[in-house]
């Protein structure tokens, strides 16, 4: 569904993404993860032509993203980045239909699609006239999944959606977030510095470390056969986080 192809990016003297290629297969998750910085964002904002590459090409379905095409094909990917992006003067209704709203959707088409994506999120209904200061964090990620699932796109792109809840909150919405992706068969692209979620998620893993792919596999391959130290290191450090939490726990 996705491929890049010596992909480069920069912004001043600060190498984002340096000569990647990636391909990301269609209707499964592939699962972004890395250190702070290590150019994870960056690769979502060149597949959604936010930002152009200095090098290489980005495509999309076989389309290669350019700047002609970038707002149509945009519009073909739901995007849901960190505390949800909301539009704070919106309600959660206008916020979900935004798009179906400027694209002319009639009213009854999109009631239809906003009650489909309720129920799929779990949503309260009683929440969609409240603006969002008015809403938990884990219920604004879910009106910011509907929102991005609106036009029903084929490819879901998620910037840490859940890096800023609560441990109890993050736990439910991961196991909601796994049930939306398998019974819609999505192309999924998540960016997490979390290798449980990234466990949890993904059917495959994309490590990154300061703009450079280290390794693309399974778990068991990250697991198992780790690329390099850098792997071994950063699963290391988060099962020993992992382990420590628990034995607190006692």
């Amino acid at each position: 569904m996705i491929r890049l192809q010596g992909v480069k990016k920069t912004f001043g003297r600060c190498v984002a993404l340096d000569e990647t290629d990636l391909t990301i297969a269609a209707e499964q998750t592939t699962v972004l993860i890395g250190p702070s910085g290590c150019g994870k964002s960056t690769l979502l904002r060149l597949i959604l032509g936010l930002v152009s590459p200095d090098a290489g090409t980005v495509e999309v379905a076989g389309t290669m993203v350019t700047r002609d095409n970038g707002l149509a094909l945009r519009r073909e990917m739901g995007y849901v980045i960190q505390d949800g992006g909301l539009f704070p003067h919106l309600t959660a209704e206008k916020n979900v239909t935004l798009m179906a709203d400027y694209l002319g959707w009639s009213r009854p088409k999109a009631r239809q699609r906003l009650d489909e994506l309720t129920a799929l999120t779990r949503f309260p209904t009683s929440g969609l006239s409240r603006y969002p200061s008015q809403l938990s964090g884990g219920q604004r990620q879910r009106v910011s999944l509907m929102r991005a699932l609106m036009l029903d796109p084929r490819v879901l792109l998620l910037d840490e959606p859940l890096g800023s809840l609560d441990p109890i909150v993050r736990a439910e919405l991961q196991a909601d977030l796994k049930q939306v992706f398998q019974s819609l068969g999505k192309t999924v692209v998540f960016v997490t510095h979390d290798m449980g979620e990234a466990a949890y998620l993904g059917d495959s893993i994309v490590m990154f470390r300061q703009g450079s792919i280290v390794q693309h596999g399974t778990l068991r391959d990250l697991l198992h056969r780790p690329a390099d130290d850098f792997v071994r290191q950063f699963i290391r450090i988060q099962r020993s986080q992992f382990d420590a939490l628990q034995e607190g726990d006692r």
